[in-house]
This record gives C-alpha cells, sequence and structure tokens, in this order.
C-alpha cells in the first residue's frame, strides 16, 4: 500500500532516542515533541545531555522541548538556554502554571524576542485566542491543543480545533498542533479541517498506512491473525483430551 497523501504535518512525540532516530528516516516525519512526562518514561536522567544528543543527530526538523520550572522567572531562563540549543527548536511554554496563572505575558516576551515557542496543554478556545494574540507578529509558533484530551471528556474536539484554526488566522506566523491524538481517526479529521500539524505516538504512526485499506481485506487479516495467535498458542479442545465430569 502506498504512502498516504496528507496536508496535515506528522510530528512524531516521544522521548526514546532509538525510536526517534528510526522515524527520523521516514518521510512522514516532519518534526519531533517531546515533554518531560515522556522524558521521564524513556528513563532520561539528563535533560541537557539528552537534548543537545538528539539535536546532534536530528539537525534539520523542528522539535520541541519543554520548560519544566513553575516560577516565571526560571521558565524565562530555561527558555532562552533550550532557545540557545539549535534554529530547529521551539520551547515548549504551558499555557498556566501548577497555579493557574497564566503564562501569557511570558509568551509575549519570549516570542518578541525571537524565540520559537509551542504553547502547550492548552483545551479550550479563550486559551488559543489568547496566545494567538501574545504571539501575532512574533517568532514562529506552535499552538498545542489537546484534542485528545478533549475528547476524553465525552466532546467532539473537531468543532473545537476547526474554531482554533480561525481564531489563529490572526497570528499567521503560528501554527495549530492537533496534539494528543488517540486513533489514526484522528490524523484523518486533522487533515479535513486544515489543521497544520497532528502529533502522533509511533503506535499510530505504524497504522497509517492502513488508511483506506479495503475492509473486506482487513478482516481477512485480521480472522488470520486470531488463528495464527490461536497455533502458536498451541490451543486444542481434542474430544479425546476432554476432561471427564
Amino acid at each position: 500500500m502506498t504512502a498516504p497523501v496528507l496536508n496535515v504535518k506528522v510530528f512524531a512525540d516521544g522521548a526514546d532516542k532509538a525510536a526517534m532516530l528510526e522515524l527520523y528516516r521516514n518521510p512522514l516525519v516532519r518534526g519531533f515533541t517531546t515533554n518531560p512526562t515522556l522524558m521521564r518514561k524513556a528513563g532520561v536522567a539528563d535533560y541537557r545531555a539528552f537534548a543537545l544528543d538528539v539535536l546532534e543527530h536530528i539537525p534539520d526538523r523542528p522539535i520541541s522541548f519543554e520548560v519544566f520550572a513553575d516560577e516565571f522567572a526560571e521558565m524565562r531562563r530555561q527558555a532562552r538556554e533550550i532557545a540557545g540549543w539549535g534554529e530547529q527548536v521551539y520551547v515548549k511554554i504551558p499555557i498556566t502554571n501548577t497555579r493557574g496563572e497564566s503564562s501569557i505575558p511570558l509568551v509575549r516576551d519570549l516570542t518578541s524576542a525571537g524565540v520559537k515557542v509551542n504553547v502547550t496543554a492548552l483545551l479550550a478556545l479563550d486559551h488559543v485566542r489568547d496566545v494567538a494574540a501574545a504571539v501575532a507578529g512574533g517568532a514562529p509558533a506552535f499552538v498545542s491543543v489537546f484534542a485528545g484530551r478533549v475528547a476524553d471528556t465525552g466532546r467532539d474536539p473537531v468543532p473545537l480545533m476547526a474554531a482554533a484554526l480561525e481564531l489563529l488566522a490572526l497570528a499567521p506566523n503560528a501554527e495549530l498542533i492537533w496534539a494528543s491524538p488517540r486513533e489514526v481517526l484522528n490524523v484523518v479529521q486533522a487533515d479535513a479541517i486544515g489543521c497544520h500539524v497532528i502529533t502522533v505516538t509511533p503506535d499510530i504512526l505504524a497504522k497509517i498506512g492502513q488508511l483506506g485499506k479495503d475492509l473486506h481485506e482487513f478482516s481477512l487479516d485480521t480472522v488470520r491473525m486470531f488463528r495464527g495467535d490461536a497455533v502458536k498458542a498451541g490451543y486444542s479442545l481434542d474430544a479425546s483430551a476432554r476432561p471427564r465430569v
């Protein structure tokens, strides 16, 4: 099956170096995103060393690294350092700190100073509106709306993401990221509404090749999988081996 034709840019989400380098060879992957949770899960112990190592091997695609401070002054210091690691680096700034205090003033200061930001953890349209106003006219920026988490609340994320795109028209230097997708369908949805970027985990990326697959063929593949696993497991309901009752 040929690779799907997508207008939405696919960014790989993760912090496993080996997986990132493998995905770097995939022409479908046009950028990378990380966060402290993914890095901790991948066993990253030295934040700076990991980032610089990855950037040495992936020098020509956008990569987002997140600040991890909770005070804005320290966020600013970390953002300045991270931005200095490479031209392709975007600094992820959460929309608030853990006390719910807005990071918009910090975002405005950074983007106006030429720092490429990726404002993250947005789930509501007022967040998008505020970020659009803050980054307009500044450095290139990403705005990460966690559509998957919106869906986890029982809400359809598609109308919200479409509205987010309209709000970002005020900031042509900013691109909307459909973050935290849950299934391949989300890639199709993001592409259909004209979303700029979608972040995908390796397991979702592996399924993108199934887009448009014939359903009868897919059904047969599934039956063969069940049969093959039963044979490998050595399952048997041989009548001669039936237990006596």
